[in-house]
């Protein structure tokens, strides 16, 4: 048995549906044009009923571009990009702008190639993720003429816009929580480093600091790969194995901190007492922890809302003056596991 040759919708098929011009079908469609309501109506509920879906790619040759925005994360199973991306999509909702995702695994070779995949579609602005990018993926940006938001970190200069927190300040204040609680000997934990370039600049503000203080880190432990509970508890054991000493572990996300809060409850080690605990990110998801860990907010959210704000208002008509470097300032929860001094 044959199947039907299916051809795709046109103009012509919602024109002879809802008896009206393929012209005015075009202008309804395009939001553009005096076409009375009952019209406007008319063809709607014939373009709905048919299933009939506008060819964007046909405006998009008249005008260069399209309705997407490019979102280039490097993760999607770190639980920290998938708030950013809620609050792009909220502030975009409202605008004919489309967020389309594309992921970079943290590497710079696969960034390039996903950022020139996503640029040959003439997207009307980019919102990607960091500062630090190769020279072929910084000249693609600078020459896409399209408004640029470099997302989660502020502490560097954007080829366009950026909107962010300094994780450098970040790491500082958190040594400055640690040391004013008494703990001494401090061990930290990454993963994603040197890749994670926003976890790297976290690390040299939490050393610069703690050596403010003479104090330097006992014990240090990067795992390159991706951030998971298992690992968390692995970390720990093997570096109180190595440092019994320590009476503190940073580490540089949530999900390997509540990993090794788990080990040390298991152990039946006094937290915060014996040895304190501190992650970064806030992540919701550890609330139903036996304890809270001590952590950072990244204020994820509201980097979403404000790049998305920035990128809307640039490709308003008129385009609408907006702050282009917003710095966001997050705050400690101290949780169970860090002492309050």
């Amino acid at each position: 048995m044959s199947l039907p040759n299916k051809r795709p919708l046109t103009l012509r098929d919602v024109s002879e549906a809802s008896g009206v011009s393929e012209m005015t079908v075009s202008r309804v469609l395009r939001n553009r044009g005096d076409v009375s309501d009952s019209t406007r109506a008319r063809v709607l509920a014939a373009a709905k009923e048919l299933g009939y879906v506008p060819n964007k790619i046909a405006g998009a040759l008249a005008s260069s571009r399209v309705n997407l925005v490019a979102v280039i994360i490097p993760s999607l199973s770190n639980m920290v990009f998938p708030e950013v991306l809620t609050g792009i999509n909220q502030v975009l909702e409202d605008t004919e702008l489309q967020p389309v995702v594309g992921v970079t695994d943290y590497l710079p070779e696969k960034e390039e190639k996903v950022l020139y995949e996503m640029l040959s579609w003439r997207p009307s602005g980019v919102i990607i993720a960091g500062l630090e990018h190769s020279e072929a993926s910084r000249a693609m940006l600078r020459a896409a003429g399209i408004p640029v938001v470099e997302i989660m970190d502020t502490d560097g200069t954007p080829i366009d816009a950026m909107v962010g927190i300094s994780h450098r300040r970040a790491g500082r204040e958190m040594a400055q929580a640690i040391v004013k609680a008494g703990y001494r000997h401090i061990g930290f934990m990454g993963t994603k480093m040197p890749l994670d370039h926003r976890a790297r600049k976290r690390f040299e503000g939490f050393t610069e600091m703690l050596a403010k203080s003479g104090i330097e880190i006992e014990d240090r432990a990067f795992y390159s790969g991706g951030s998971a509970l298992a690992k968390g508890r692995q970390m720990t054991q093997e570096m109180l194995e190595r440092s019994p000493e320590l009476d503190f572990l940073y580490y540089s996300n949530d999900m390997i901190g509540a990993g090794g809060l788990l080990y040390l409850l298991d152990q039946g080690i006094d937290v915060p007492g014996q040895i304190g605990l501190a992650g970064f990110n806030g992540v919701e998801l550890l609330q139903g922890l036996p304890r809270k860990l001590a952590t950072m907010d990244a204020c994820r959210l509201e980097i979403g809302r404000k790049a998305a704000e920035i990128i809307a208002a640039r490709l308003g008509e008129p385009p609408v003056p907006v702050e282009t470097s917003v710095t966001l300032t997050p705050t400690i929860a101290f949780g169970d596991t860090l002492k309050r001094r």
